[in-house]
């Protein structure tokens, strides 16, 4: 933001410690305060050097928003305009053609090309230069282009940061009308906004939780679960208990609602149910891991397919539980029978294409839960593990359960396990040796997209 040059030479005139400094340097930052209230957007596109800083009038024809030079701007097909003197004279320093007079006032003509030639030919036979006529007309042309590109490219500029500042003086009279408006409805949806900003924040921070609790593997203590399982199953029922009345768990068991819900209600029941599903599967990845808290090995290769068939599972079932909801809202006789029956069943057909795709990551979780055998190598043997040194390259102590990949590298079934949870090449090697399979989600974490539709 620049101040302007009386108030520059007020503040540099003035000392530092001087009543009138410190009273001037206020009124320059209330000014410069009540400016970005007034204009927002422009202060900031100011302050940001793509406008240049303009003086706080209102707009006129006195003060336009443009220079004037670029309001009438002259192309290169229009004919040359020079500024005669009164006297007429076409042999002063400004130029051919141009001259001034002592009462200020000046006159335009408009000449021709052999006009322009003459003045040209004429102005430096006058002043000795000893050039020829072709020799002045092709640097008067040269002359004269420069000056109307660089007009034009001027002009340019100036209706490009006009356009900038129209823009931004049209949204600033729209914003406050709809800041107010936003700040009416979230006054009329206040509940709603206060509950779903609740428990996405609760869900988010579970997810946190439950991830760093599968992470300690044996460190694991069973009093902190059970603590954490008491807390969701609180957050669940209270959410639903509040909500009561409403009747959010109908969709829960595919039963359509009652009434037909508007749009923004709709979204709110999907929204409870989808993040109340996804906290209730957190539950169960608990008590999972209550099961599998000393698990190492084949155990916890277990714990990572059980925890990944249970997002799996989770993501199937939130698949289907806006079915419902929207199925009631499509279904609205008041705009016809026909458009009515047309949009539910465009809509069905839609939801039955993501659910096919949901189905089959399912089949496939639950296939790699009943493979007895690991898909990226088999059981070593002792003289194979006596062969490879019988260390683990990734803890670097002697090895448990020893896996032998297919590069022919051996780990322990806990190492790698963990290890193929993250990457799909050999940890020494570099080898693909993991197919390209599911996501897993043997971390414990839980899928932080919303099913909305």
């Amino acid at each position: 933001m620049e101040v302007s040059s009386s108030d520059a030479s007020a503040l540099e005139s003035s000392s530092p410690s001087s009543p009138s400094n410190i009273g001037s340097s206020s009124r320059t930052l209330q000014l410069l305060s009540l400016r970005f209230l007034r204009y927002p957007i422009s202060s900031l596109l100011e302050y940001s050097g793509i406008l240049t800083t303009r003086p706080d009038y209102a707009l006129s024809e006195a003060h336009p928003l443009i220079p004037p030079t670029a309001q009438n701007p002259r192309r290169s097909s229009d004919p040359i305009n020079t500024i005669d003197g009164a006297g007429g004279s076409g042999n002063s320093e400004n130029g051919p053609g141009i001259s001034n007079t002592s009462n200020g006032e000046v006159s335009i003509r408009i000449i021709d090309e052999r006009d322009r030639i003459g003045a040209v030919s004429s102005g430096e036979n006058n002043n000795g230069a000893g050039l020829g006529v072709d020799e002045s007309t092709v640097e008067a042309d040269d002359a004269v282009n420069g000056n109307v590109s660089g007009n034009s490219n001027q002009n340019e500029s100036a209706y490009q940061i006009y356009d900038i500042q129209q823009s931004a003086r049209w949204i600033e009279q729209f914003l406050p009308f709809s800041l107010l408006l936003l700040v009416v409805f979230i006054r009329q949806h206040l509940q709603g906004f206060a509950v779903a900003i609740y428990i996405t924040a609760v869900f988010f921070k579970s997810n946190d939780i439950l991830r760093k609790q599968t992470a300690l593997k044996g460190e694991r203590k069973i009093s902190i679960l059970v603590v954490y399982l008491f807390i969701f199953v609180l957050q669940i029922l209270g959410v639903y208990w509040w909500h009561s009345k409403d009747e959010l768990f109908y969709p829960l068991f595919m039963i359509p609602p009652k009434a037909i819900p508007p749009f923004l209600r709709a979204m709110f029941i999907i929204l409870v149910n989808d993040t109340m599903a996804r906290q209730s599967a957190m539950v169960l990845k608990l008590f999972l891991l209550m099961y599998y808290k000393n698990g190492k090995g084949h155990n916890f290769r277990r714990q990572g397919q059980l925890l990944t068939l249970i997002e799996y599972t989770l993501l199937l079932y939130r698949a289907l539980i806006p079915t419902p909801v929207w199925y009631r809202f499509f279904l609205n006789k008041e705009y016809g029978s026909l458009f009515s029956s047309l949009t539910t069943g465009l809509y069905l057909t839609f939801k039955l294409t993501s659910i096919v795709e949901k189905v089959q990551s399912f089949v496939t979780s639950l296939k790699a839960l009943s493979r007895k055998e690991v898909h990226y190598g088999s059981c070593a043997t002792s003289e194979q593990v006596n062969a490879a040194g019988d260390l683990c390259a990734i803890c670097q102590e002697k090895m448990h359960a020893p896996i032998l990949l297919r590069c022919k590298h051996i780990f322990c079934e806990d190492c790698v396990s963990e290890w193929f949870e993250r990457e799909r090449t050999c940890p020494l090697c570099r080898a693909l040796v993991r197919p390209v399979e599911l996501r897993s989600y043997a971390d414990g974490s839980t899928n932080l997209s919303i099913q909305l539709f």
